[in-house]
C-alpha cells in the first residue's frame, strides 16, 4: 500500500488499531461464552470488557513483541496489564490462529463489503453511459482491424455485463471468507466447547468454519483473491478499450482532460490516457496475489505459519488496491468523452468495407456458391485496400456480382441501421 493509490475508507480495515480491535472482540467474546458454560467467572468476563476494552498502547505491544517474539502473546500481555487478575482467564482453550484467522475473516468479508459498493458504483455509471450511447454506431473491430458495425452503446453494455458477474462472484467469495475458527491446538476442540464458536461466530457476524484443522482451509482464501484477480482482469480490459479509442488515428472516446492537467512535460499538445494506462498497471498488482495465495493452500499437517508472511501483505494491497481502481474506473467512466462523428468517419474511412459480410449473404441468396461469392466480394475489397477504390461502385462495376444482384439491393446491404437492429435485444438480456 502506498498513499497514491489507497483510500482511506478501505486501508482503515488493516489499520494496527482495527485489527486489535478485532483481537480484543473475538477474545472477549470467548470469554462471555466460557463464563455462560460455567468455565470461567462471570466477573472476570465483565472485567476484561470494561478495562480491556480500546484504545490500545500499540508502542507498548510493539515493546512486548520485540521479546516475546509472538504477536498474539504481545497483545494478550497487554491487555493483561490493563485488566489486572482476572485477564488469566483470557484465550482459554484458544490458539493464536483461532484469534488471527477469525480477525483476517472479518477484514477480508468486510473489505468484500466496500469492492461490492465499488462494483454498485461501476455498474451504475456504465448503465447510464450505455444508453446514453445505445445507438452511436461505431466500428466493432477484430484483431484491431476494421470489422462490422455495432454501437458504443453494445460495447459499454458488454463491459456492464462482465463487472455484474464480477459482483456474483464477490458475493459468493465473500460469504465463501466470512467463517470463524475457535476450535483450539490442532482443531479438536478438546480445551474449548464448540458452543464457543458458534458464539463468536454469530457475535462477529460469521459462519463457524466446517472444519479447522489449526487454521481455516486457505482453499477459502485462494477464491477470494482469485475473484479479486479476475475483477482486476475486467478493470484492465475496459481500461484497454479506452486507451485504444483514445489514440490520436482512432479518437473515437478519451479521458476527461480537466483545466491546467498537463500531459507531457517536454510536448504541450499531449492528452494521453493516463489513468487508463494507471489502471493495467493496478491491474497486474491486483493479480500478483493471486499465485501466492493459491500455494498458501498447501500447508504442513494441521498447521504451518507458510501463509502468514503472504497474506500480511497481500490481504491489504490486493483489497487496498482493487479498492482504488474501481473507484478511479468508475470517475473514468463518469466522465468519458465521447465522439460520434469521428466514429462515423471512422466507419466511412474504407468506403463500406465493414458490409462485406452482407454483401456475401445476399450472392449466396442469389445463388452462387459460397466459394464463388466470397472470391467476388474479397476481389472487389481488396481493391479498397490497396487502390482506395469505393467498395460499393466497384461491386456494381463488377460483372460476376451484377448478374446475381441489382442495384438497389446491392446499396441496401450498405445500410448501417442493419447491423442496429437488435441493439434492444441485447440491452433487455444485459438490463432487464
Amino acid at each position: 500500500m502506498i498513499p497514491r493509490y489507497t483510500r482511506d475508507v478501505m486501508a482503515s480495515i488493516w489499520t494496527p488499531e482495527n485489527k486489535f480491535r478485532i483481537w480484543f472482540e473475538i477474545e472477549a467474546h470467548a470469554t462471555d461464552r466460557l463464563a455462560q458454560l460455567g468455565v470461567v467467572p462471570a466477573d472476570a468476563a465483565a472485567a476484561i470488557w470494561e478495562r480491556g476494552k480500546p484504545p490500545f498502547d500499540i508502542d507498548r505491544i510493539d515493546e512486548i513483541e520485540r521479546e516475546t517474539k509472538h504477536d498474539v502473546i504481545a497483545f494478550l500481555t497487554h491487555v493483561a496489564e490493563k485488566v489486572g487478575d482476572e485477564a488469566r482467564f483470557l484465550h482459554q482453550g484458544m490458539t493464536s490462529s483461532d484469534v488471527l484467522d477469525t480477525t483476517l475473516a472479518v477484514q477480508m468479508r468486510d473489505a468484500a463489503d466496500i469492492l461490492l459498493d465499488d462494483l454498485d458504483k461501476l455498474l451504475a455509471a456504465l448503465k447510464r453511459r450505455a444508453f446514453e450511447h445505445k445507438d452511436d454506431i461505431c466500428l466493432g473491430r477484430s484483431h484491431g482491424i476494421h470489422a462490422e458495425p455495432t454501437t458504443f452503446g453494445v460495447k459499454l453494455a458488454g463491459h456492464y455485463a462482465a463487472f455484474q458477474r464480477c459482483r456474483n462472484r464477490m458475493e459468493a467469495a465473500r460469504a465463501e471468507i466470512a467463517t470463524c475458527a475457535i476450535s483450539g491446538a490442532v482443531g479438536t476442540f478438546a480445551n474449548i466447547d464448540p458452543s464457543v464458536e458458534t458464539y463468536v461466530a454469530e457475535k462477529m457476524g460469521l459462519t463457524p468454519e466446517i472444519h479447522s484443522t489449526q487454521v481455516i482451509p486457505r482453499d477459502r482464501h485462494a477464491m477470494f483473491f482469485a475473484t479479486l484477480g479476475v475483477i482486476a482482469s475486467c478493470v484492465e480490459n475496459l481500461a484497454t478499450e479506452i486507451r485504444h479509442l483514445q489514440r490520436t488515428e482512432v479518437y473515437e472516446a478519451e479521458e476527461f482532460f480537466s483545466r491546467g492537467q498537463k500531459g507531457s512535460s517536454a510536448m504541450p499538445h499531449k492528452r494521453n490516457p493516463v489513468l487508463t494506462e494507471n489502471l493495467t498497471g493496478l491491474a497486474r498488482l491486483v493479480r500478483a496475489a493471486v499465485t501466492p495465495a493459491l500455494e498458501n493452500v498447501a500447508l504442513w499437517h494441521e498447521r504451518d505459519i507458510s501463509h502468514s508472511s503472504v497474506e500480511r501483505g497481500i490481504g491489504p494491497d490486493a483489497t487496498v488496491t482493487l479498492d482504488f481502481a474501481l473507484a478511479r474506473l468508475t470517475g473514468v467512466i463518469d466522465k468519458l468523452l465521447v465522439y460520434p462523428a469521428r466514429m462515423q468517419r471512422n466507419l466511412d474511412q474504407l468506403g463500406g468495407l465493414v458490409h462485406s459480410q452482407r454483401v456475401l449473404l445476399a450472392l449466396t441468396q442469389a445463388g452462387l456458391s459460397r466459394e464463388q461469392a466470397y472470391s467476388a466480394v474479397q476481389r472487389n475489397a481488396m481493391k479498397v485496400w490497396t487502390e482506395g477504390a469505393d467498395f460499393l461502385a466497384s461491386l456494381l462495376a463488377d460483372e460476376e456480382v451484377s448478374r446475381h444482384i441489382g442495384q438497389e439491393a446491392l446499396t441496401q446491404a450498405f445500410d448501417l441501421g442493419y447491423h442496429t437492429k437488435h441493439v434492444d435485444t441485447i440491452f433487455k438480456r444485459i438490463f432487464g
